[in-house]
């Protein structure tokens, strides 16, 4: 059973609402809903849930600023979102991404799917809580001006921390862990959010292009390899 996992259900369709949380029940797990992007913001201050299902086009506050919102606060940017809607054009899903999300799944769905969505992203959110060893810095990655500490998704540069979407930050650990190796968009996507995770090269682009910005001078360490992928320059 899964009662220590409370999920917030955020949609304005009635039938969404009841469909997703009979099957989340069915799976054990707390579940809430909301109908508005406003009701959800108020209900994640009352109540931090584990994971939060997030519709798109909502009345009043619309998904993508429920989102915008929600990273922006130290409080709550490590809820993990999974994104349910019917907006499902590539530019759609890469915005989604770009704020955050941690899986994005198109109207109409099967809730055999949304399910196991939704068990791939909270164990992925308990690895680094069970990996981690926050009083040390043996896990820590040190690579030219950087520095990586994967159990507090810390990225320092000369001393200075940075901020990354979750995304960003497992994308930049991924490569840094095998500076001089060349990855494929796929391989990528496969280390980052599982095997079989439906995202577009498109959505890897996207990703990288933050990471860039963000990285300022350490922005070339990332380097593409035209018609394969990227990789983290060796020191």
């Amino acid at each position: 059973m899964n009662r220590e996992n409370h999920i917030l259900v955020v949609d304005d369709e009635e039938d969404i609402r009841e469909l997703v949380e009979y099957n989340l029940v069915r799976e054990g797990y707390s579940v809430e809903c909301a109908a508005s992007g406003e009701d959800a913001l108020n209900m994640v201050r009352k109540h931090m849930p584990d994971l939060i299902i997030l519709d798109l086009m909502l009345p009043g506050i619309d998904g993508l600023t429920v989102s915008r919102e929600l990273k922006k606060n130290p409080k709550t940017d490590a809820i993990p979102i999974v994104m349910l809607t019917a907006k499902g054009e590539e530019t759609d899903i890469i915005v989604g991404l770009e704020l955050g999300a941690d899986d994005y799944i198109t109207k109409p769905f099967s809730p055999k799917v949304l399910i196991a969505r939704i068990k791939a992203v909270l164990r992925r959110k308990e690895v680094p809580s069970q990996e981690s060893k926050p009083e040390g810095t043996e896990d820590m990655i040190h690579i030219h001006e950087l520095s990586i500490h994967p159990g507090r998704h810390e990225v320092l540069i000369n001393g200075r921390a940075i901020e990354l979407t979750f995304t960003e930050f497992q994308v930049l650990y991924y490569l840094v862990s095998r500076p001089g190796w060349v990855s494929t968009r796929t391989q990528i996507v496969d280390a980052v959010r599982g095997e079989g995770y439906a995202v577009t090269d498109r959505s890897v682009d996207v990703q990288i292009v933050g990471l860039r910005k963000k990285l300022g001078p350490c922005a070339d360490y990332i380097q593409t390899v035209r018609g394969v992928g990227y990789r983290f320059k060796e020191k």
